[in-house]
């Protein structure tokens, strides 16, 4: 992964922010929104921008953009760097590959002895039934 060839590809869109605020939330455009269109990316080799596509699938525009906004901060400059660091911590995360499931075996006498004790409980059981 390239981060710098990320910032290249990168829009940053600047909008007001949602909720209270008074005077200064009316004026000043603090919601940083970033655009990123995936199959215009060259940041990754073809695997990795297979495995981003099928991961993020759902949350891909019908363009297939990935959108994301952060309004935390009253500054548009942190709320710019917020949000980069959420894009790259979200890549990240979809690049990382999980290691395969092993399956279990459990040994002979494990399973022998689980046997053993479902028998003997049964004819414990079978002992205390009334017989004519």
């Amino acid at each position: 992964m390239n981060i710098h060839q990320l910032h290249k590809e990168v829009k940053y869109t600047a909008v007001a922010s949602s909720g209270p605020g008074g005077q200064h939330a009316n004026k000043v455009a603090t919601k940083v929104m970033l655009e990123w269109k995936v199959e215009e990316s060259l940041a990754f080799a073809e695997a990795e921008h297979q495995r981003i596509l099928y991961k993020l699938h759902n949350r891909l525009t019908k363009n297939g953009v990935l959108q994301l906004s952060s309004q935390e901060s009253r500054s548009q400059a942190t709320n710019k760097e917020l949000v980069f660091k959420r894009f790259v911590k979200l890549i990240n995360q979809v690049l990382i590959i999980p290691k395969a499931r092993k399956k279990r075996t459990l040994p002979r006498s494990v399973k022998r002895k689980r046997l053993n004790d479902k028998k003997k409980h049964s004819e414990k059981k079978a002992h205390r039934r009334f017989r004519l």
